[in-house]
């Protein structure tokens, strides 16, 4: 765990003396609709760093502390799917645009940047809301995700049980540094 935080560190940051938040709390979500069965999971242990001078945002997430109300989904999606062993994060690297400092009510901001699940990487642009409670920043988004973008096969067998569209949610709690 401590090498994914320090790659987190090394992945953006570059300014010295700019403002930086770094995650205290996290959920990542999806949701999948399909005919026979809907497939939900969520994971509460991704990083994330913020640099609100230049905008920059990296998050990374373990791919099997996601966690299925069936420990054969679990199973499956690590195994059969998201090959955890071979890609065992998901990350994201990119800026926000939109942002504030000095904001006082929520704000919609805009976030653009790379996506790398499964071994492939795509842009994202996705709009998103930046609130404050006190001297935190509470950031959330949600964005659909094609399996297909990521090369992520789904068994001809099983086209009715998982959706080829997932929906993902975020929610990061920061801190300043």
């Amino acid at each position: 765990m401590k090498y994914y935080i320090a790659a987190l560190l090394c992945l953006v940051m570059a300014v010295t003396h700019a403002q930086k938040y770094k995650s205290i709390q996290s959920n990542i979500s999806f949701f999948s609709e399909a005919p026979v069965e809907n497939i939900a999971a969520y994971n509460t242990g991704a990083n994330s760093l913020f640099n609100s001078d230049t905008g920059e945002i990296v998050f990374l997430v373990r791919i099997d502390e996601f966690v299925f109300e069936k420990a054969l989904m679990q199973q499956h999606f690590n195994e059969k799917y998201m090959e955890s062993g071979k890609f065992p994060t998901a990350s994201f690297k990119g800026k926000i645009s939109g942002y504030q400092s000095n904001f006082t009510t929520d704000q919609t901001v805009q976030a653009t940047g790379l996506l790398t699940i499964h071994g492939q990487t795509n842009e994202v642009i996705t709009t998103g809301t930046i609130s404050r409670v006190d001297k935190k920043l509470i950031m959330s988004s949600a964005f659909d995700v094609e399996l297909d973008d990521y090369k992520i096969k789904i068994p001809k067998l099983l086209w009715q049980n998982i959706a080829e569209r997932i929906e993902i949610k975020i929610e990061f709690t920061y801190e300043a540094l």
